[in-house]
């Protein structure tokens, strides 16, 4: 049973025009984007955050290993399965990416990063100074940092809507590790 409405003819026109722009970029309208288009709002928060963040201090592939981690954490397939080619497409390896998944990786900068979102995530944002001073030690700006917390914002959403409406994947789907990463 479809749990909401991923018709683009039934949503509002106003949903219709970014779709096309949506559709333009990936050269093709992914499910999620049809989904949250029942929401003019909504679709406009999200296509604006993905924007604001492509043009942002952290690069494309930290921003995928972030998506992983956060998307393996959630159990979001749909959000593992696209952001995993999208991180391939910003120049990861399969590697980096099914490390990701974990919050680990070989760079401890992004290691840092991936186990700093991860920590906001499993305690709710409810951060010691040390979590703080740990990512900022390992190289990240407070620009980073704030920057870090809107990629995490963005993926809670998105796998939210995904799990929540059981989004069906329109990405080659990846294999959720079973391993929970939890950050110390």
């Amino acid at each position: 049973m479809q749990r909401i409405n991923m018709n683009t003819e039934l949503v509002p026109d106003v949903s219709r025009d970014l779709l096309k722009q949506i559709h333009t970029a990936f050269n093709a309208t992914p499910n999620m984007f049809k989904a949250v288009a029942n929401s003019p709002a909504a679709l406009r928060s999200m296509w604006g955050a993905f924007s604001a963040l492509a043009g942002g201090s952290i690069d494309a592939k930290l921003g995928e290993q972030i998506a992983v981690a956060i998307a393996n954490r959630n159990h979001c397939e749909y959000c593992l399965a696209a952001h995993t080619l999208l991180g391939k497409k910003a120049g990861a390896s399969a590697d980096e990416m099914a490390s990701a998944q974990l919050g680990r990786a070989a760079d401890p900068k992004t290691a840092a990063a991936l186990a700093f979102a991860l920590k906001v995530v499993n305690e709710r944002a409810h951060l010691s100074d040390d979590d703080v001073a740990a990512v900022r030690a390992a190289g990240f700006t407070d620009e980073q940092i704030v920057e870090i917390m809107a990629h995490v914002a963005l993926n809670l959403f998105t796998n939210y809507v995904n799990v929540a409406f059981d989004v069906p994947v329109d990405f080659p789907k990846v294999a959720l590790n079973k391993q929970v990463a939890y950050s110390n």
